[in-house]
């Protein structure tokens, strides 16, 4: 019999990774993108959280409110009173209103010439011009309007006699104040600030009795 023969050993085999296995092996351009894109992530992120803070400021803190007109009071001097009542030549008569302006904004509230007309029973009798000015943030600005009362105008009125006997005068007024509110030279308003009051003050002592005002602002 031939002699058996001698077992060889097998060669070692190769082994393959499996397609899964090749692709869970990350790639360096995949590496890159994905460094590229954190880094793009965190300046975007940031750019959305100051947008939406600032979006909150504007509509809390930074909201621009409207500014605030009141008529506080009206004097006439007694004096220049009787002089119109007897109807002297070269008689006048003059009103001093007291107007405040609130601005409740945290910015400055910047306004033109002001102009406020006085009416006597529907019929004008006096108007008066105010110079600009500014009103600081959350802070209420007062002025004193003198205007010149047309005596001839307030005389000739039926209703002037009738007032005058019951020691009341009722007259009405029309203020108008345009102005800006600026915030951070980033968020501007253009605002007109209307009032029309009518007021009823004792002849004598100057003290108003009886007053009632409407406001208006028209953007």
């Amino acid at each position: 019999m031939l002699e058996t023969e001698q077992a060889r050993p097998l060669a070692p085999s190769i082994e393959r990774q499996s397609s899964d296995e090749d692709n869970t092996t990350p790639h360096p351009q995949t590496q890159g993108h994905k460094k590229l894109i954190k880094r793009c992530a965190c300046p975007l992120i940031s750019l959305l959280l100051i947008a939406i803070v600032i979006i909150v400021l504007i509509f809390t803190v930074f909201r621009v409110k409207d500014p605030v007109i009141t008529m506080n009071s009206i004097k006439i001097t007694k004096l220049q009173l009787v002089n119109t009542m007897s109807q002297q030549p070269g008689a006048n008569m003059s009103l001093v209103a007291d107007v405040s302006v609130k601005n409740p904004n945290v910015a400055s509230f910047r306004y033109s010439n002001t102009t406020t007309s006085l009416y006597y029973h529907g019929v004008i009798v006096g108007e008066a011009r105010g110079p600009p000015g500014r009103a600081k943030a959350r802070r209420t600005l007062r002025m004193n309007v003198t205007i010149d009362v047309i005596t001839a105008r307030v005389i000739s009125s039926p209703d002037f006699v009738t007032d005058l006997g019951s020691g009341l005068l009722t007259m009405s007024s029309f203020s108008r104040v345009p102005g800006q509110v600026k915030i951070l030279n980033l968020i501007k308003r253009h605002v007109v600030v209307k009032m029309n009051c009518t007021t009823t003050f004792n002849i004598s002592t100057q003290a108003i009795k009886e007053q009632s005002c409407k406001r208006k602002v028209k953007l």
